[in-house]
């Protein structure tokens, strides 16, 4: 009977026997064209620790800085700013070192009124404070490539020392070029700073959540391209 016949077929012994050399030769064609392929996506590259840093200069097309507020009590607004550059010294488990420069008149809302006031003296004051910048003055490895990095950070004229956990993220060689991705994240009070708007009538908070992420590209290896 039709019925039967699956169970009929997997009791004979000549089969059973054919099906499992199949199943392994199958096998191995698979593991083998597997194990000839490049592996896919993007992989790391491995630069060697020295006492002499390797020298990063930021892509300005794919590194920039955010910031997050408390909006009336309630949600958290971000804004970022799209120009950000400088360079990033950094050699493998023993050194990194930062110097950055964001121009305070890219402050992006995603609303053009409101990057009309972010640049008002209400708060970055673009005219008379065009830049921020963050200057490293030692660095700590944390583990693998977290650093603890203490620095200088400057916005609107007013210095403070401040300590800044950084992250490699990665390293890679693509186009011909080494490049190198650095994150920070941390928390100021802006009223530190005097940007100090909103904050007394609790319409914008005061902490301000900063993050920070650049790509570099290892200095003199290639041209940036804008894309």
């Amino acid at each position: 009977m039709i019925h039967n016949f699956p169970t009929q077929v997997f009791r004979n012994a000549s089969f059973r026997h054919a099906l499992s050399v199949a199943f392994i030769t199958t096998f191995l064609i698979v593991a083998t064209g597997f194990s000839q392929q490049e592996p896919s996506g993007q992989s790391a590259t491995e630069i060697k620790s020295t006492d002499t840093p390797t020298t990063f200069e930021v892509d300005d097309v794919h590194s920039m800085a955010l910031f997050r507020v408390q909006h009336m009590g309630a949600g958290r607004f971000w804004g970022l700013f799209n120009d950000v550059s400088g360079t990033v010294q950094y050699s493998p488990e023993k050194s990194l070192s930062l110097n950055i420069t964001i121009q305070t008149e890219s402050v992006d809302s995603n609303n053009e009124q409101l990057d009309r006031h972010l640049k008002s003296p209400d708060f970055f004051n673009s005219v008379e404070f065009p830049q921020m910048t963050f200057v490293s003055v030692s660095a700590k490895l944390i583990e693998n490539a977290r650093f603890e990095v203490v620095g200088d950070l400057t916005i609107r004229g007013v210095k403070k020392r401040v300590t800044v956990p950084v992250e490699c993220s990665s390293i890679s060689k693509l186009g011909g070029a080494i490049r190198a991705g650095f994150e920070a994240s941390f928390e100021i009070k802006r009223s530190d700073f005097g940007v100090s708007y909103g904050v007394e009538k609790k319409m914008l908070g005061d902490e301000t959540r900063i993050i920070v992420s650049i790509e570099g590209i290892e200095a003199g290896s290639a041209p940036k391209r804008k894309e």
